[in-house]
C-alpha cells in the first residue's frame, strides 16, 4: 500500500535523515498532572529539543502502558479530563508548537466519537498522525480508520514489538505511514536501567522490512540509551522517564527543569 500523505511530520523525519541525527518523540498524558501543567509541559519539551510531541488521550484501561503512565491516566481522568477537553488541549498545544504533533489514543474513545469526525477534527488542528495501539489491521474493513486518516492527511502510525511474527511485521509494513512505532521489548511502558541486548539486532531486522522510519520506545530513559540506538532507529520515544523526572519518588513538585532534562537525553 503506497501512502501519499505528506505533512510536517514527514518534513521533520526527512530533516533527521539528512542530518544523520536521532530524533526524540516525547510523550505526555493530556490533563496530567493538570490541564494547565500539561500544556506548559508540551512547550517545555519542545524547548528542550524534542523533535515530535506525542499527546496521549487518557483512557481507563491503557493495556499497553506500564504503572507510571497508567497512574497518570488515572489522575487525569479523576481530575475531569474527557475526550472533548483533551481535544481542546490538543488544539492549544498544536497552535503553539512548531514541531509535529501526533496523538496517541486507544480506539474506544475514537470509536465513540466517530473515526471520520475524530480524524477530521484533529487534522484541522494541525495534528500530523495518530497512534492507536489496540486496532489491528484486520479491523479496517469494519472501522474504516485507515481510510479516514488518509482522507484527512493523517499518518496512521503502526505499532509493532519484538513479539510480532514476520507475517505480522509484513502486514504492518504494507500499510505503514509516517513511521513505525516499535517497542524495545516485550511488555508495557516504563523506564528501565538497561536496554534488551537483543534490541539492536531486532531494529536492524525491521530496517529490512519497513520502508518508513523507525521509532523505538518503552524503557528509553538515559542518554546512553539514545546513543546505543543511534544509527539503528530514526527516533527514540520517551514518556515514563519524563513523568518520573517530573515527580521523583512521588514528589508533587512541578518545578523541575524539563528542558534541561530533555536536552541531556540528546547529549553525545
Amino acid at each position: 500500500m503506497t501512502n501519499s500523505i505528506s505533512n510536517k511530520l514527514d518534513t521533520a523525519l526527512a530533516g533527521l535523515k539528512k542530518s544523520k541525527k536521532t530524533g526524540l518523540m516525547t510523550h505526555l498524558v493530556l490533563g496530567y498532572p493538570s490541564r494547565e501543567r500539561a500544556i506548559r509541559l508540551a512547550a517545555e519539551l519542545e524547548e528542550g529539543g524534542a523533535t515530535i510531541l506525542e499527546l496521549q488521550i487518557p483512557f481507563s484501561d491503557p493495556i499497553a502502558d506500564g504503572p507510571t503512565i497508567m497512574k497518570a491516566c488515572d489522575v487525569s481522568l479523576k481530575s475531569g479530563t474527557t475526550v472533548h477537553t483533551a481535544l481542546e488541549d490538543i488544539a492549544a498545544i498544536s497552535r503553539a508548537a512548531t514541531i509535529p504533533v501526533v496523538v496517541m489514543s486507544y480506539y474506544n474513545p475514537i470509536f465513540a466519537f466517530g473515526a471520520e469526525a475524530f480524524c477530521q477534527k484533529i487534522a484541522a488542528m494541525g495534528v500530523t498522525g495518530l497512534i492507536v495501539p489496540d486496532l489491528p489491521p484486520e479491523e479496517e474493513a469494519n472501522e474504516g480508520f485507515l481510510a479516514a486518516c488518509n482522507r484527512h492527511s493523517l499518518h496512521a502510525i503502526r505499532v509493532v514489538s519484538p513479539a510480532s511474527t514476520y507475517q505480522r511485521l509484513r502486514l504492518n509494513a504494507d500499510i505503514a505511514s509516517g513511521f513505525v512505532y516499535t517497542t524495545s521489548r516485550f511488555g508495557v511502558t516504563g523506564a528501565k536501567a538497561d536496554l534488551d541486548p537483543r534490541l539492536i539486532g531486532y531494529l536492524d531486522r525491521l530496517r529490512t522490512i519497513f520502508r518508513v522510519p523507525i521509532a523505538v520506545g518503552f524503557g528509553i530513559s538515559k542518554p546512553e540509551h539514545v546513543r546505543a540506538i543511534h544509527g539503528h532507529a530514526d527516533v527514540v520515544i520517551v514518556g515514563s522517564a519524563i513523568i518520573d523526572f517530573l515527580h521523583p519518588s512521588g514528589d508533587n513538585s512541578t518545578n523541575r527543569n524539563i528542558p534541561a532534562f530533555i536536552h541531556s537525553l540528546l547529549s553525545r
